[in-house]
């Protein structure tokens, strides 16, 4: 069997290993969709189970009893709430929507006749309000459209290597913190993180590379830069944000 026919071979061999490649990625990620699928079903009916019970619980907890009107009300809330268990399950809920929600609840409300309906419609509004809640955790609605523009036009690449990677050391993260109020030296960098000659250079030339730090002269003392005093603000506010 001469040269070319085993090139020839190994060629076809290769392609048939790509083609099983791309054939088992293809699967597992087939797979997946599924997997995640059945998951956001079984999320949205458990949520919708949930409303249901809290429904018929927090009505015959929070209305007034006894009153002459309690069945024919708690039969309209009834009804009001159980119509926005259909909201959980759609992938977009629009501010619209909601707005028209609220001034049919508003509209039930002008018809109430006594003044202790306020207690029930306290509880309604109250029961309305968590269903609002539970259809902003699945993020379909709380006016994420604009947020949702803007988390998608983040740069990944970019991101990485001028935020995600040089902060992604304790050291680095240390030696940017150390700059945040006065100049450093290499020793004084050497003796802050314990690292010694092309080890600390390492790290020092990460930080240089993300325009994070800069160098005065040549030899000279280390310095944060603007981009570097900010990511670290950017830091700390998010900490504060964790916190609450």
């Amino acid at each position: 069997m001469n040269n070319p026919e085993v090139y020839d071979i190994k060629a076809k061999l290769e392609a048939i290993h790509q083609d099983i490649k791309r054939l088992m990625e293809k699967s597992n990620q087939e797979y997946l969709d599924i997997m995640l699928a059945n998951l956001k079903n079984d999320l949205i009916n458990s949520l919708t189970s949930y409303v249901s019970d809290d429904i018929e619980h927090g009505l015959h907890r929070g209305m007034v009893d006894p009153c002459q009107m309690r069945e024919t009300c708690k039969s309209r809330f009834t009804e009001f709430l159980e119509n926005n268990t259909s909201l959980i399950g759609q992938e977009n809920v629009s501010k619209n929507i909601i707005d028209e929600k609220r001034a049919e609840l508003d509209e039930i409300r002008e018809t109430a006749p006594f003044d202790k309906c306020d207690i029930c419609f306290s509880e309604v509004n109250s029961l309305f309000e968590k269903q609002l809640n539970l259809i902003s955790s699945r993020q379909i609605y709380s006016n994420t459209e604009k947020k949702q523009t803007e988390i998608s036009s983040i740069p990944e690449e970019l991101m990485v290597k001028s935020v995600l990677e040089p902060l992604s050391n304790k050291q680095r993260l240390q030696i940017l913190k150390s700059m945040a109020s006065e100049t450093m030296t290499f020793t004084a960098l050497s003796e802050l993180t314990g690292l010694r000659g092309g080890n600390l250079l390492f790290h020092i030339q990460k930080l240089l590379e993300s325009d994070l730090i800069l160098q005065r002269h040549e030899r000279g003392d280390y310095m944060i830069t603007k981009k570097g005093y900010n990511l670290l603000l950017m830091l700390s506010n998010f900490l504060k944000f964790l916190e609450k």
